[in-house]
């Protein structure tokens, strides 16, 4: 029998509620431009099956580390337009302004560590160096979890990271069917990233940027057919922050240039039918 999740404080009508699988993915360092260029050409048909396309918005933080606190604690990428927005989820706090009747409120940290109080099973697997527990820094937000997965294969240095991570998340949420809260942060678009356009010499690009965003979307079957087997899925999908290839001098991330703030954004829900 499928244990049933207690969805008490998630108002009704919610993303989240009900859902079987609530899904966190963080395209790691994918910029909003990349996404888009990707989206209408027509190079992401798996997660067309998953989200309508991206919406423009603001990363809370420069980098991945910091982008990550922010996010489980309630502060997504803001939308564009002059706000307050409310939140789609948040940790409490007095005087917040932007949490309303229609925010998932908890008064845990964060959202796996809400998502463990309600009975979900919690999984964090990880991709980028913040999620390496080699080092104590790396273990502080798979902490935050039940279960925590990373090795060398989920890494940034592995071409095949993106199979290996969907390929590790359709094994685990097949083998237990408890309501379950999955993050994955997708590693293949961090540098290095050459390797996805086949560039030589060696040498990141936003085309090798892209290449490495369509790797992932060739890697997303085994994710969507696992949602599909376990019924009601809803989740988030989007970017901690960008990163820059030149753009007036800039090479990489931990700046505040557009193209590092300007993230894609989607959320998605199904119902266990064929579109996912």
């Amino acid at each position: 029998m499928t244990p049933k999740p207690a969805f008490a404080s998630i108002p009704e009508g919610h993303l989240f509620f009900g859902a079987q699988t609530v899904v966190f993915i963080t395209l790691d360092t994918l910029r909003y431009d990349a996404a888009v260029e990707a989206w209408t050409a027509g190079a992401l048909p798996n997660l067309a099956r998953m989200i309508s396309g991206w919406e423009q918005r603001h990363t809370p933080a420069s980098f991945t580390y910091a982008a990550h606190h922010a996010f489980f604690s309630g502060f997504l990428p803001t939308p564009m337009s002059p706000g307050p927005h409310p939140r789609l989820f948040a940790a409490g706090f007095a005087g917040s302004e932007s949490t309303t009747d229609e925010t998932f409120a908890f008064e845990q940290a964060t959202l796996p560590e809400a998502f463990t109080a309600r009975g979900y099973r919690t999984i964090c697997i990880g991709g980028t160096g913040f999620f390496n527990p080699s080092n104590e820094l790396g273990t502080v937000l798979p902490s935050l979890f039940g279960e925590s997965h990373w090795d060398s294969t989920l890494g940034v240095t592995d071409p095949s990271s993106a199979q290996n991570q969907m390929a590790l998340a359709a094994e685990l949420l097949n083998a237990d069917a408890t309501p379950t809260f999955l993050f994955m942060n997708m590693s293949a678009i961090h540098q290095p990233n050459w390797f996805y356009a086949g560039s030589e010499p060696a040498a990141d690009s936003l085309a090798s940027h892209t290449a490495a965003l369509v790797a992932i979307d060739t890697a997303l079957p085994p994710l969507l057919e696992s949602l599909n087997r376990r019924g009601q899925a809803a989740g988030v999908i989007c970017s901690d922050h960008g990163t820059a290839y030149g753009e007036d001098g800039h090479v990489g991330h931990r700046h505040a240039h557009p193209v590092v703030w300007d993230v894609p954004y989607a959320e998605f829900e199904s119902n266990g039918d064929a579109q996912l």
